[in-house]
Formats: structure tokens, C-alpha cells, sequence
């Protein structure tokens, strides 16, 4: 079997994309897994946007998801004179041609879609067709194609254009049901752009209708009738060649095998199977992913949240949690692991198991999955990373190093994304910052207000050991003297002992912060003017 070779092809304009690099995931996954190689292609045609700055956000994002590449990075702009000169020898070859210009303009180049392809593997007759026409609207027959408009189920009319091999055998019917033209008598010479042909009152148009096919690996069979394809322009009229020109290009250089992509791309994979025969190279394997989308069905965007690769390692996200999550999206083991290491995502990696259905995002299972990948860090490497993040926090700068190993081993398993350590300064600093909104609603009321007076005179007046069973025993106490439910009391302590309405459990995060602190944290919660 000959190597495997796959790449990833962004177009850097900006921030990354979660569903550009999910492409990069599953290329690298598949590349991998059968010991091929990952190529990158940069394809920075788009001289305004493809900024260094863009390309270094690529490089980088890549870098911290661990997508290694194989070889050199190829830059497209490179290699422009190999696309122009792969264009030209089209048209040297009759496979590209110049349409006729007006007051002198200069025209692009237009790939044909081949008249005579019955030798092209990918395409296939389906049988005779037939299209009822608007007789109001002229037949046009050029070089350039075939115009005209076709009648709606409801009698519209509807315009439409064509390029020419979507119509062999093609006979043309006025509104008497008389023939008119037949193409294959004149296709030479309109071929050769010698000559052109208008008809009106037209009612029918009869032909043999061919399709283009190729069996996607995710998607199965996929065709599309070449009488709904239009020639391709392969060289604007500026001289520069189009993304579909440097696209193959660039893969036929690159020796690609499989071509891994988003399902956006399904239509120029039709166009892109004429070329590669053009160019005489075996066309490459396809397989498109689905469409990463949202609780609606629609495609995921800045709109519905974080989308872009920065973002979520900005908010505290790891690399390998990501890299985990983004794989599950579309694809999955078989089975119901969820959390799996990249050795284990590679070894389990198959095409044939993505799904052909869009996947939907879902911001909780990344955030719990981040969670998973935090809670089962060494307790050491979570507390440098913990101290890391907050080594320039005013309330770090006089911390007891060790209290603060004591406060992260206590809250590992509790922290979904390392950002959250930034909220860990209710331990280190006694100016408790209050949620005022989650203090009215849980201190308000004069059963709590007394239940906590209660808890705290207790602790105050105890010469007991301050264990965790001795604070749970007295605030079981405390609720049931001022008349409350057992556990109601726990998240109104909370707030009062830390300010905030999440965070450990309350026992043991009372207990880390010792006898003395809690007192006068309850004392100061009291005394807060709840009523404005």
C-alpha cells in the first residue's frame, strides 16, 4: 500500500476556527493512525488578510493542540508562476479557453468542463432528460455554454446556464414541437467559438444526461448532473490563478491521497475531479466532515459563543481537552469512552466511523471534559499550573506557599477551567468581596440570619477541636434551633464564609480557612446591610 498523505490547507485571515482545526484534528488522527504523513499548506493567496501576524496565530494555535507536521510548510503564493503555467498548458491542450472579450477587456481563463468524457472514470451517463423551457426567453448556444430559462413546477420562469457537456445529445423543440437544433451537428465548431446560436419561442430541450460521482468515505455516493455545472474560471482576468487552480495544483505537487475536509466543500470537489483529470493525476480520496452546529441546527458561529481556538484557551480550556473533545465531534470509538488520550485517539481512528450527520456543539460536556482532565492531573503539576495563573493576583503575593498546595489539592477535583484558580482569593485575603445579589437572597431572612448568629456564638464559645465533624454537628445544630430543614443552611454559610455562591464543599472549606477567620467572616456577613 502506498504512503497515506493528507494535509491541512487553512486560508489564515484572522483567529482559528474550531471547525478549521477539527479538520486539522482529523487529518493528523488519520494520517497517524496508518503512518502517513500530516503536510501543512498555508494558502495565502489573499495577500490583504493572510497577514504574518494571521499565520503566527495559525502556527501557534497548532503548536499548543500538539498537530505536528510533517516537512517543510507550504506557502501557496510560492508556487502562483506553477499554477498559471498549469493553466495555460490547459488551454494549450483545449481544455481552457478565453471567452470573447468586450471593448477590449481582457477575459479570464475558463476551464471547460470536458464535451468528450467518456473516458473520465467519475463520470457516467444517467439517462435521457427532458426540460420544459419559458418560450419567452431566447436559447442561447456558445462557446461559453447554453442559456436559458426553464419553467417551474408552478410555470415560472427560471434562469439558468450551463456548460456544454451538460447537454450531449442535446435537440432543441419550438413551441410547435418542431426540432430546431440538434448540438452534436455543430459542436465543433462551437467548441472552437466559430460559431453561436440564438433561438426563441423554445418549449422543450431533450439530451443525455451525465453526472459527475465519487464515493465519499464519510458520505457515501455523491453526483451531481453536469447539466447544473458551469464552466470554471482557473486564471481571473488580473492574471492570478483561483483557488481551484492552485488548490489541485498544490495537491498533485504535495502527492495528497485523501483529501479530509468540511462538507462546505462538496461542490468544488466535483469541480476539482475535472481538473486532477485534466492535469492527468489519479484523483485523490474525499471524505467531508460534518458541520459543527448549534442547539439550533445551525452553524456554529461567534454568535452562540466561543468559536475561535483562542477563546477557549483564554478562559482557562487545556489543549489536550480540547483536542479530545473536538475529535468526539462527528466521530466516536464505538463504545462509550468519551475521555481518551491522543495515543488512544490515534489508535482507534477510522473515517469510516465520522458521521455523516452535522454535529452539534456543546459547551457543558467541553467544560465538564476539561473538568475530567483537571480533576485527574497530578495534584503537583494542578498546583503549579494553579499557581501560574495566579502568580500576579494581589492577593498571592504574601500567600504561604504551602496553604496554597492545601487549598489547590482541596479544589483539583472541583475546577473546571484553571482560570476559576483566580477565584480562590477568599482564602488568602479576610477583605471577602460579597455577591450582594446571592446575599440578599440567602441571608435575608431572619431564620438564617439567627441560624448563623447560632452557629457562630458556638463556635466562638467551643473549646472543642475544629474538625470537620465538629462543624457539620454544630451547623446541623444551628438549623434545627432556628427552625431550619437540614442543609438549608449550607449555602446561606457558604456565602457568609466566602462571599461567593460555589466553591468546595462548605464543611471542609470552613475548616481550610480555620476557627478564627470563620468567626469573624460570619460576624461581617451579619452585619451587612441587606435591605437596600
Amino acid at each position: 500500500m502506498n504512503e497515506i498523505i493528507v494535509r491541512f490547507a487553512p486560508s489564515p485571515t484572522g483567529q482559528v476556527h474550531i471547525g478549521n482545526i477539527r479538520a486539522a484534528i482529523f487529518n493528523w488522527l488519520f494520517a497517524r493512525h496508518n503512518k502517513g504523513s500530516f503536510l501543512l499548506r498555508v494558502e495565502d493567496t489573499d495577500i490583504e488578510r493572510s497577514t504574518k501576524e494571521a499565520i503566527d496565530a495559525l502556527l501557534d494555535c497548532m503548536n499548543w493542540l500538539g498537530l505536528n507536521y510533517d516537512g517543510e510548510i507550504l506557502y501557496q503564493t510560492s508556487r502562483a508562476k506553477e499554477h498559471i503555467e498549469a493553466a495555460l498548458k490547459m488551454k494549450d491542450s483545449g481544455n481552457a479557453y478565453y471567452p470573447p472579450a468586450k471593448d477590449g477587456e481582457k477575459t479570464p481563463l475558463v476551464f471547460r468542463i470536458p464535451w468528450d468524457c467518456e473516458n473520465i472514470s467519475a463520470v457516467r451517463n444517467a439517462g435521457n432528460a427532458e426540460i420544459d423551457l419559458s418560450p419567452d426567453t431566447p436559447v442561447l448556444v456558445n462557446e461559453t455554454g447554453i442559456t436559458f430559462a426553464q419553467l417551474s413546477k408552478k410555470g415560472a420562469p427560471v434562469q439558468r446556464s450551463s456548460c456544454l457537456s451538460g447537454f450531449r445529445e442535446m435537440k432543441l423543440f419550438n413551441s410547435s414541437g418542431n426540432l430546431v437544433f440538434e448540438l452534436e451537428k455543430e459542436i465543433g465548431n462551437v467548441l472552437d467559438g466559430k460559431a453561436s446560436f440564438s433561438f426563441d419561442n423554445c418549449s422543450k430541450v431533450q439530451f443525455l444526461r451525465r453526472e459527475v460521482v465519487f464515493t465519499d468515505i464519510i458520505k457515501g455516493e455523491l453526483a451531481k448532473p453536469l447539466d447544473s455545472m458551469k464552466d470554471l474560471v482557473i486564471v481571473r482576468s488580473d492574471g492570478t490563478p483561483v483557488f481551484h487552480m492552485a488548490n489541485v495544483c498544490d495537491d498533485i505537487i504535495q502527492k495528497v491521497t485523501h483529501i479530509i475536509r468540511g462538507d462546505d466543500h462538496v461542490e468544488n470537489t466535483y469541480r476539482h475531479i475535472f481538473l486532477f483529470s485534466a492535469l492527468d493525476y489519479p484523483v485523490p480520496q474525499y471524505a467531508h466532515l460534518p458541520m459543527i452546529v448549534n442547539a439550533s441546527g445551525k452553524p456554529y458561529s461567534k454568535r452562540d459563543g466561543d468559536a475561535f481556538v483562542g477563546d477557549f484557551r483564554d478562559k482557562g480550556y487545556f489543549a489536550d481537552a480540547l483536542f479530545n473533545y473536538l475529535a468526539l465531534l462527528g466521530w466516536s470509538p464505538g463504545d462509550d469512552r468519551e475521555k481518551l488520550s491522543k495515543d488512544e485517539l490515534v489508535e482507534l481512528f477510522s473515517l469510516e466511523r465520522v458521521k455523516s450527520a452535522p454535529a452539534q456543539f456543546d459547551i457543558n460536556k467541553l467544560f465538564n471534559m476539561n473538568g475530567l482532565y483537571l480533576a485527574e492531573m497530578p495534584q503537583g503539576t494542578f498546583t503549579e499550573y494553579a499557581w501560574d495563573i495566579v502568580k500576579s493576583e494581589p492577593w498571592v503575593q504574601n500567600a504561604d506557599k504551602k496553604f496554597f498546595e492545601r487549598v489547590a489539592a482541596l479544589l483539583q477535583s472541583r475546577t473546571k477551567l484553571i482560570t476559576q484558580v483566580k477565584d480562590w482569593g477568599y482564602f488568602f485575603t479576610d477583605d471577602v468581596e460579597y455577591d450582594l445579589k446571592a446575599a440578599k437572597k440567602n441571608l435575608g431572612k431572619e431564620d438564617v440570619k439567627n441560624a448563623i448568629q447560632v452557629l457562630l456564638d458556638s463556635f466562638a464559645s467551643s473549646t472543642a477541636e475544629f474538625t470537620l465533624q465538629f462543624i457539620e454537628e454544630e451547623t446541623r445544630k444551628a438549623e434545627k434551633t432556628a427552625g431550619l430543614a437540614e442543609g438549608k443552611l449550607n449555602q446561606p454559610l457558604r456565602i457568609a464564609a466566602t462571599g461567593c455562591s460555589v466553591g468546595a464543599g462548605i464543611y471542609e472549606t470552613i475548616h481550610m480557612l480555620g476557627k478564627t477567620r470563620t468567626i469573624a467572616r460570619l460576624k461581617k456577613a451579619l452585619s451587612l446591610n441587606l435591605s437596600e
